[in-house]
Order: C-alpha cells, then structure tokens, then sequence
C-alpha cells in the first residue's frame, strides 16, 4: 500500500471519527432529519473509521500513548455499572461505541510521530462542518437562529447547538493562529479559516468557547514568546487591541457576555449549579460511588449536567473521574517538559481549552469532540520513531568458499 493512500486512509479515519461525535440531538432543521438516520450517520461513520484504521494498519503496529491507554482503563468503570442496566440498554451500546472509538484511536497512534498533519485533518473537517452551518445560515437565517435558542446561531442543515457551532469554531481558530505563528500556513490561507469561523462564534453567543479560546492562545502564544519573535509581536498587538476594545466597547462586550440573562440566572450558570447541586445530594451506593450509574446522555433529572466532572462522577464513578483527572495531568505535564515548539504549543492550547470547557460541558467521559481535542494533542506530544540507521545497515553476512580465502604467495 502506498504511502499516499495510507495518508489518505488515515485522514479519512480521523474526519469520520469527527462526524461520529457531532451528535445526534440538536436544533430543528431546515429539512426535518430523524433521530434514527442521524444515528445511523453517526454510528455508521465510526465503524466505517475502525474499517478504514484496520485497513491502513494491519500489522496492527501501535504507538504507545498514555492518553489511549488511560481511556481504555476508563472502559473497566464503564462496563461494569452499565452492565447493571440502571441506565436501560443504551448504555451498553453506549459502552460498545467508547469501545470501538478508543480501538480506532489505538490503530492510528502508528502515526502519531509529533508531525501537524493531524492538526490539518483536524481543521479542514471542522472548517467543513462549520461551512454547513454557514450555508443554513444563508438558507434560512430564521431556522438558524431560531427564538427558542435565543437567536442564537444553530445548525439548520445538521443538528448543532450554539455550544458545539462555538467549540468548533474556537479551536480551528487557536490552531490556525498558532500555525500562522509558526510559518506553516500563510495568511490569506490563515484569514479564509479565522475570519468567518470568529463569525460564527460571535453569532452563537458561547461564552465558554471564547474563554477557552482566549485562555488557550495566552497559554499557547506563551509558551512561544521566548524562541519566537512573530508570537511576541503578536502577544503584544494582541494585549494592545484587548485593552482598546474593553475601553471602547465595555459595553457591547458586556451585552454579549451576558445574553440578555438576568445576574441571578449568570449567577447559577443558567441553572446549572441547580442540577449539580441536585446531583451531588442525591444518595448513591458504594458501588454507584466507584463505578457510577452508566454511560448515558449526561442528563440528571430530565436536564443536562453540563459538566464533564459531574457527568464522569455520575456515570462513571468516583474512579472515571481520577482516570479522567490523572489523563489531563499526564498530558499537561509531558507538555510541559516539551522544549518550546509549535507542536506544543498546539497541544497546550488544546488541554487548556479542553480543561476550560470541561466546566459548563460534558464530554470527557464519553466519545466526543473533546477526546477527540486531547487525542489530538497526544499526537502532537508523541515522540517520532526514530529511523534505522542507514550507515550501519544490517545485512546478514555472506559466506565466503574456504578456497576464496586462501591469498596467493608472490
């Protein structure tokens, strides 16, 4: 198989893994999809993305990633309270697709060597889901920002929240800055991806993704700014146009953030520390405690959790949630003991945002965009396999006539 192909067959992979975690629940459509195609889509993608992982990898050579392997044991805490049914039988399905998502992940860490190419894989398919959502936007303005968000922008053509529109829309931009800081792409590339995608993000009013996104450039540009001097010019604009637009647009800025929302309802996070609250007093047993109630829609009550901890703690239990922790401490530390590049610096701004946005959404636990965001990461992190060394090749010796080895005397 060549080269080429097996590239292709990877990406491929990685962009059917993406569409596997865009969801299957969100806003009304322009054309009404049902529940059950969307699943079919989803889950169809990501056997599709194991067949194709298995066809380019069929040695079944893997990298060793601590990540991966941190997911596989958080499967242990998974099987174990789903199979208590307590969740009904979704969460044994629940259980067999984190299972086949953390084997696609094992078949395609051959490749992760610490180049970008993933980070590109990465970008193009978010940039073409987001392009979706420009389109219905386009088609419909009405159904893309329909009253019951808010007037908050969905996704009409695919069911997206202003959450996951705002998620993806932050992290290809991060990435396609850092990757203009570092020379890898220039900027009319650069300007095509970050112009509409900071579009977009403002139209959904997602205050987590531009924290996260914010946050997660400090970080990153950070850990730049000393081998780089585009990052350092960059980090100083960056402040002086901060401090200008606090100044001179306090108020708009204000307005955004606060959505119209009262400050009792901003104060409880719009009714999420409600359902925390709720679920942290709710009586468990000692197994429920370990092990959780099984995988399910990260729901408490009828309402959504909003809250990757919380979600772990209620599905998977006090040990999902040290399996969850100890895979975001491990990755923040190897990146940390990294030497200043950009393929760390894209890894931190990734963890960084993953660890922001781990507090007002759910995911980590669970297939999803945000393991997605951290396997990408680890990729990034991974040390290349080093090459055989061509001065030395070993060639097995050739046997040489014991009459050949006789020299003539002159």
């Amino acid at each position: 198989m060549g080269e080429d192909h097996t590239s292709k067959l990877v990406g491929t992979a990685w962009g059917l893994l993406i569409l596997n975690t865009l969801g299957s629940a969100g806003a009304v459509t322009i054309v009404p999809l049902p529940r059950s195609l969307i699943q079919m889509v989803t889950m169809g993608a990501l056997v599709a993305a194991f067949a194709l992982a298995l066809a380019a990898n069929l040695r079944l050579r893997v990298h060793a990633s601590s990540c991966v392997f941190l997911l596989t044991l958080l499967l242990v805490p998974s099987v174990i309270s789903s199979a208590h049914l307590e969740s009904g039988f979704g969460a044994l399905f629940r259980c067999a697709r984190l299972m086949l998502f953390v084997a696609t992940l094992w078949l395609l860490s051959r490749w992760w060597d610490g180049s970008l190419s993933f980070v590109r894989h990465h970008i193009r398919v978010y940039f073409v889901v987001l392009g979706s959502v420009a389109a219905g936007l386009v088609m419909s303005p009405g159904a893309a920002m329909p009253e019951l968000y808010g007037g908050r922008l969905v996704g009409a053509l695919w069911p997206l929240t202003p959450p996951q529109i705002g998620q993806y829309a932050a992290v290809i931009i991060g990435l396609t800055v850092l990757l203009l800081l570092g020379r890898r792409t220039d900027r009319a590339s650069a300007a095509f991806v970050i112009v509409p995608s900071l579009v977009l993000l403002a139209l959904t009013h997602t205050r987590t993704a531009t924290l996260g996104l914010a946050i997660g450039l400090v970080l990153a540009i950070g850990s730049l700014v000393l081998t780089s001097s585009a990052a350092r010019r960059f980090f100083t604009w960056a402040v002086l146009l901060a401090a200008v637009a606090a100044v001179a647009l306090g108020s708009l800025l204000q307005a955004w953030f606060l959505r119209g929302q009262t400050k009792e309802n901003f104060s409880s996070l719009t009714g999420r520390a409600k359902v925390w609250d709720a679920l942290l007093a709710a009586p468990r047993s000692t197994s429920e405690q370990l092990f959780g109630a099984g995988l399910g829609d990260k729901s408490f009550g009828g309402l959504p959790i909003d809250n990757s901890w919380l979600a772990v703690y209620n599905e998977q239990g006090l040990i999902g949630v040290a399996l969850v922790g100890t895979m975001i401490v491990v990755l923040g530390g190897v990146a940390l003991l990294r030497p200043p590049s950009l393929q760390r610096a894209c890894a931190i701004f990734l963890i960084s945002y993953c660890a922001i946005a781990s507090y007002t959404e759910a995911g980590l636990g669970d297939a999803s965009p945000y393991l997605l965001h951290l396997a990408l990461a680890a990729a990034l992190l991974a040390a290349p396999t080093e090459a055989p060394d061509l001065a030395t090749p070993d060639v097995p010796r050739r046997r040489v006539p014991r009459w050949a080895r006789r020299t003539e005397v002159s």
